[in-house]
């Protein structure tokens, strides 16, 4: 079995569609991760971080072994963990989860990339760690106090009314990420859902790299394919767009009643991130290169 640690694949991870502030200087990997940076280096193994606390960013504690033993029954999801052992679910800051992915809708990983950075740089802290400059994702207070023209100008485009809109509700603790982490997955979903630029898919994909809701499983165009071509016969859509009650029962029968709280890992390695030109999240990670 894997080595906990060791076997974690920081490029392949942090490429995944996951998490979209990050920057690579050789073998060492940065992320913005809300008001704290961490540092990844590949070889030897390490983990650092700006707030000189230990973060579990990767998951690390999770009891990965008894996870492959579950979803590896599949054979297909079996091939594909076989395929990107090192591939992982990440922890992120809530706040930026739920942000980065308002601002994914109808764009690409570049596109979700720049905006972001024109956002932490208008908005955000600067600092410095290990002799390089960052800047630190907004914090709550400073998105919701700027106007839609400064919004705008980071180039959101429509997304600019529902980050303020979300970033006010946040603010104002309408919002509260820390029991929504507390929360079930049905309660914790509807409350994410009454945020404007929020759907099902969003919320999937907050809950699921944010708010410890690993029964969460984000379904989009990329995913529903994977999804007819290798499990049809419990699978089938004869529609390109997904309502919301087909998505529901997707969720609950075909995912939640076969792998419960281990979905996430089925999410994590039956996409493909590395798609180049690829849509972000779960309809972007790992076998779609492998199976399509």
């Amino acid at each position: 079995m894997p080595d906990l640690h060791t076997d974690i694949n920081i490029r392949e991870t942090i490429n995944s569609g996951q998490v979209f502030l990050w920057e690579n200087y050789g073998n060492e990997w940065f992320v913005i991760d809300g008001d704290d940076i961490i540092m990844g280096k590949q070889t030897p193994f390490e983990i650092l971080t700006f707030s000189k606390t230990t973060k579990k960013f990767f998951r690390e504690d999770d009891n990965y072994q008894k996870i492959l033993k579950n979803i590896t029954k599949d054979k297909i999801v079996k091939e594909s963990a076989n395929r990107y052992p090192g591939l992982r679910v990440t922890r992120q800051d809530p706040f930026q989860c739920c942000i980065s992915f308002i601002i994914s809708a109808n764009s690409n990983i570049p596109n979700i990339r720049m905006r972001l950075q024109k956002l932490s740089r208008k908005f955000g802290t600067r600092v410095k760690f290990k002799k390089r400059e960052f800047f630190l994702f907004p914090k709550p207070k400073s998105l919701a106090n700027a106007t839609i023209q400064e919004l705008q100008e980071c180039k959101l485009g429509y997304r600019a009314k529902y980050v303020s809109s979300s970033s006010r509700a946040v603010a104002s603790g309408e919002i509260d990420f820390t029991e929504l982490k507390k929360a079930d997955y049905q309660k914790g979903k509807e409350l994410l859902l009454k945020l404007p630029g929020i759907g099902d898919k969003v919320a999937d994909c907050v809950m699921l790299f944010s708010l410890e809701k690993l029964e969460a499983f984000p379904l989009d165009t990329w995913m529903l394919k994977i999804l007819q071509k290798y499990y049809s016969g419990d699978f089938h859509m004869n529609k390109k767009t997904i309502s919301k009650k087909r998505y529901e029962n997707i969720h609950q029968d075909v995912f939640f009643d076969s792998w419960a709280h281990s979905s996430a890992w089925i999410e994590c390695w039956t996409s493909n991130p590395m798609v180049k030109g690829s849509k972000p999240f779960g309809p972007t990670i790992i076998l779609q290169n492998y199976l399509f």
